[in-house]
């Protein structure tokens, strides 16, 4: 079971966050970055998950410089609300939602070197960050939608990435994936025969094997870079 604090972002905006221990000393921290559908049960179940495995893990509330306590499903109602609502973070001034993650990263160092991870929307976030937040020792974007166009494909990360994707993405097209993989020979790409979101088993894209496999990717990775 987790809990709910409050970080503060460099300009001084109050920021909603779950965060989920671990029994015993923590390997690290690791910042959980959120869907368009909020801080939800998948996220919070996400965050408790990696807590189990020994992170002190963060996940904070990304919209809530838009609107505050969202937390959707996956309807065709809620996407278009998420969708909306991720517009509007992302027409904010620069930098945006970026420090808030910042701050995310901040509070997950007291357990040590710390990761960020995040899944569709969080994805692109997570890859962003590579480059643009400090304190980061890894990043692991699952399924970034827009990270794989020409613009965000030039970005140069900081710390080394871990990027998961699925081949019958409808989402993100798979010769973007090849051209992200060209373009950024020092990711590590992994491709699976997954459609967008096959790592949340609250939607019907959910694929078990494609996500238990991401998530052996994933540890192996945490264990090197973060501990």
């Amino acid at each position: 079971m987790g809990s709910t604090i409050t970080l503060t972002a460099a300009d001084g905006t109050s920021i909603p966050a779950y965060l989920a221990t671990p029994v015993g000393a923590p390997k690290g921290g690791l910042v959980v970055l959120q869907e368009i559908f909020g801080v939800n049960a998948h996220i919070r179940a996400v965050a408790d998950g990696y807590a189990a495995d020994g992170y002190l893990v963060v996940a904070p509330a990304t919209f809530q410089r838009v609107q505050a306590g969202v937390e959707l499903g996956y309807t065709k109602d809620d996407i278009a609300a998420g969708a909306a609502l991720k517009a509007q973070v992302e027409a904010l001034p620069a930098p945006g939602v970026m420090q808030d993650v910042q701050a995310a990263v901040d509070y997950a160092a007291r357990a040590g070197k710390v990761a960020v991870m995040g899944y569709c929307w969080g994805g692109w976030l997570s890859w962003r960050a590579a480059e643009q937040v400090r304190g980061l020792a890894a990043a692991v974007p699952y399924y970034g939608g827009g990270m794989t166009t020409p613009v965000e494909a030039a970005r140069v990360p900081a710390c080394p990435v871990l990027a998961h994707f699925g081949e019958q993405d409808h989402a993100i097209p798979i010769d973007t994936v090849h051209a992200f993989a060209k373009a950024q020979p020092g990711v590590g790409v992994q491709i699976y025969p997954a459609l967008h979101g096959f790592n949340c088993d609250h939607r019907a894209a959910y694929n078990a094997e494609a996500a238990a496999l991401a998530r052996q990717w994933t540890l192996a990775f945490l264990k090197q870079h973060v501990g």
